[in-house]
């Protein structure tokens, strides 16, 4: 395993570090190093059987911290690196901007981290960073949103995306009878996963059986909590015949359901997306809304922190068709480009919101 550095980062180290990436205006793709330099527990053949070190530090590197989505994925992460008895940390930014985790990413490459588990804000912005860290001995595991491939070993991906979208347009067509005008308030521009959901929800609303739905208008709330409430605000004052809005994040989701609410549109507008059952029970129970979907985030930690730890150990490499044991989670297969999907998505609605703490 990689010999760590430990060391304490002032308050004015590490905003220098800041400083420094601000000034340099981040790294992209093509800066700097090539893409895909390979890290060191990703070189070799894989041995199965090869034990996994009690003392692999494995950090995570959320969009953003203090989201409550990221706190139960992180946690999620937690639980499984002290399983493994390794050592667990969280960094991150207050703010999902694209170039906003390239800072914490040079500083956990420099203090060795063994792997390096993070939810990219930007699929590009962060690829020389990471291939920085790659090189320097970290395995690096994105989860929830990717960066191009070549610039991660593994990719935790929530569900397939044709999953996620194929569900969510199923459940704003099913509650707005088949037909009318909908809208998506979606997280940020950049996103990669909100995008491709973006993306295929377009494509599966553009097929004969959805021909009476209309996509009017796509918003974003940055995951901000009250920028997503004034942009669902906006979207029902501008398209006063708005039929239902679908909002693809968890903290989009909660702040237009917060706004719908309280509104005179209670009841006339649907709306539906991927939230947490914590944050969405109120306005299931209270009619607001009848269902939306999700997967279980702290699973998705768990299974990054598992998928790190065995490639830092050698017991895979990432190569397509390779297995390994993710603890309560069971056997993984790895797919292409180091895809690993946790599962199919839950719909949670008012009969089975309560079997749920997260």
């Amino acid at each position: 395993m990689r010999k760590r550095i430990h060391y304490g980062i002032t308050a004015a180290a590490l905003a220098g570090v800041m400083l420094a990436a601000s000034a340099c205006g981040g790294t992209t793709r093509g800066e700097g190093d090539d893409a895909g330099g390979g890290s060191g527990g990703g070189s070799g053949e894989a041995d199965p059987n090869a034990e996994i070190p009690s003392d692999l530090a494995i950090s995570f590197l959320p969009k953003q911290l203090n989201n409550p989505y990221f706190t139960v994925a992180d946690n999620g992460g937690k639980e499984a690196v002290e399983e493994l008895e390794g050592e667990f940390k969280e960094v991150g930014p207050s703010e999902a901007n694209a170039s906003s985790q390239v800072s914490y990413i040079n500083t956990l490459g420099q203090q060795g981290s063994d792997v390096i588990a993070t939810a990219a804000n930007d699929p590009n912005a962060v690829c020389g960073a990471l291939n920085q860290a790659r090189q320097a001995g970290s395995v690096v595991v994105t989860f929830d949103s990717d960066t191009d491939p070549e610039c991660r070993d593994l990719f935790i991906n929530q569900a397939t995306s044709e999953d996620l979208a194929t569900t969510q347009v199923e459940m704003i067509a099913e509650q707005i009878g088949g037909e009318g005008e909908i809208a998506f308030l979606s997280a940020t521009p950049n996103a990669t996963n909100q995008n491709t959901w973006l993306e295929l929800m377009e494509e599966e609303l553009g097929t004969d059986q959805y021909s009476d739905i209309e996509v009017v208008d796509t918003v974003y709330g940055n995951d901000d909590d009250q920028k997503s409430f004034n942009e669902m605000q906006g979207l029902l004052q501008t398209h006063p015949d708005l039929a239902g809005v679908v909002s693809p994040t968890t903290v989009g989701l909660a702040a237009a359901a917060r706004y719908l609410g309280s509104s005179d549109f209670k009841g006339e507008v649907a709306l539906t997306g991927l939230g947490t059952p914590n944050q969405m029970r109120e306005f299931v129970k209270d009619g607001t809304v009848e269902e939306f979907a999700l997967w279980n985030p702290a699973d998705l930690g768990y299974l990054a922190a598992y998928a790190g730890a065995s490639q830092a150990a050698g017991r895979i490499t990432g190569e397509e068709g390779q297995t390994f044991e993710a603890g309560r989670l069971g056997e993984y297969e790895i797919g292409a480009d180091g895809e690993i999907v946790l599962g199919p998505p839950t719909v949670f609605n008012e009969g089975n919101i309560d079997d749920f703490d997260f």
